[in-house]
């Protein structure tokens, strides 16, 4: 039983793989599950027992993108804080910053899904977005709040997730160069450029030069010491 559930796991992973490469190529309207049934070297019924439709391939793939990174997940349970906030920016400028570095290349597939299908009709983009307000916008909304009433930033406009959504869109596409196989950009050392978009990102939300002085350093040595620490593993 437990050999014959874990076939049928390894077998849904490879028809997600091969899905993720079929949208990344043609998006969501010229992918077929026909398609992705050849992709995956299976009939298409076969598929059909895992994913009865194209839409709930799309949403098992978006579930996937969301919850790709645990580091960002787990501050959904951090209370509303200035040093929640300067932990959310710092894991996402190194989420992103990284995208593009890892073996099997899941997180490059994933940036291209989401660039295909903002070229397209758009619709993997808006549920990524709104799975990703849900998970990370609203902590970040109430924990510059929080700086806020605490003197540790002045507020800008009446949306925080606005603030939100500009800091996204410029990792996003600070991602984007590194995409190629030659990255379109270079932006120098890696640490430098980590640490100069969070205080870029930091001051355009409002923090002050004394809260950004106050967590940033310490988050940013935290972060430094884990990356060495997996990189050794």
């Amino acid at each position: 039983m437990t050999s014959l559930r874990m076939t049928s796991d390894l077998r849904r992973e490879l028809i997600l793989s091969a899905a993720k490469r079929c949208f990344a190529r043609n998006g969501f309207a010229g992918t077929t599950t026909k398609s992705v049934a050849a992709a995956a070297s299976i009939s298409e019924g076969l598929l059909f027992k895992h994913f009865p439709s194209k839409a709930v391939l799309y949403a098992e793939i978006l579930a996937c993108e969301c919850e790709a990174d645990p580091a960002l997940s787990d501050l959904r349970g951090a209370p509303p804080s200035t040093k929640t906030l300067v932990v959310l920016v710092r894991e996402m400028v190194q989420h992103f910053l990284h995208a593009c570095d890892q073996p099997d290349q899941d997180e490059e597939q994933r940036l291209r899904l989401l660039v295909s299908s903002q070229l397209d009709d758009g619709e993997f983009a808006r549920l990524v977005y709104e799975k990703i307000a849900g998970l990370i916008g609203r902590t970040f909304a109430m924990s510059l709040e929080q700086a806020v009433e605490t003197g540790d930033a002045v507020r800008i406009g009446h949306d925080p997730m606005n603030l939100f959504w500009f800091a996204h869109h410029t990792l996003l596409m600070a991602a984007l160069t590194r995409l190629p196989s030659v990255p379109c950009l270079s932006y120098g050392a890696p640490v430098d450029v980590a640490r100069q978009i969070c205080e870029f990102i930091l001051r355009g939300i409002g923090l002050n030069e004394a809260a950004i002085d106050a967590h940033l350093d310490r988050e940013f040595s935290a972060g430094s010491m884990q990356a060495e620490t997996t990189e050794s593993a």
